[in-house]
């Protein structure tokens, strides 16, 4: 796994060049490449508990070579084994998960899994990052947003109280 080529296509493949294309005359892009979008994508597809199937309407793809691949393929394989190991749903025994994640790298059930986080991902990036932006301002404005909400959902700190609770209940 990662050590070939890697095409999105169709609609997926359209918000990659869209999220990854420059949205001003300075040439800035929210993200440089197209890995970088498949580096955040399965995380958010993830957290944000959304899939999506691969479209096949449109003809069109767009890719990432097999060096860049093999060049971030530690990221890539952390967070293909991160997924395996915390998506409960998908797997509920603990031992198949944890198998799954370090034994199982090539089994195509759970590269499918991953492949529609990554491609859910990309939905949800498109749709915190550009819908409806058509203008630098917009553009950062949507990121800082979407970096706000996503700071309101995972980064709350605990207090004191909560901690010393949550203590108790792990050992109820």
């Amino acid at each position: 796994m990662f050590d070939k080529e890697y095409s999105f296509r169709g609609k997926h493949a359209d918000m990659v060049n869209d999220l990854t294309k420059e949205f001003d005359n300075k040439k800035n892009k929210l993200f440089e490449h197209n890995y970088d979008v498949y580096k955040l994508a399965p995380v958010i597809g993830f957290l944000y508990q959304r899939k999506a199937d691969m479209d096949t309407t449109k003809s069109n793809t767009t890719k990432i070579f097999v060096q860049q691949l093999l060049e971030n393929q530690d990221d890539f394989l952390f967070n293909y084994r991160m997924i395996m190991l915390l998506d409960r749903e998908y797997e509920p025994d603990k031992e198949k998960r944890i198998e799954k994640a370090f034994r199982g790298i090539e089994n195509k059930e759970d590269e499918a899994l991953y492949e529609s986080y990554v491609r859910g991902g990309v939905e949800v990036l498109y749709e915190k990052l550009m819908d409806d932006a058509s203008s630098p301002e917009e553009y950062i404005t949507k990121l800082y947003d979407f970096l706000e909400e996503f700071d309101e959902r995972y980064n709350q700190t605990l207090s004191k109280e909560q901690v010393l609770e949550l203590c108790r209940k792990a050992k109820a």
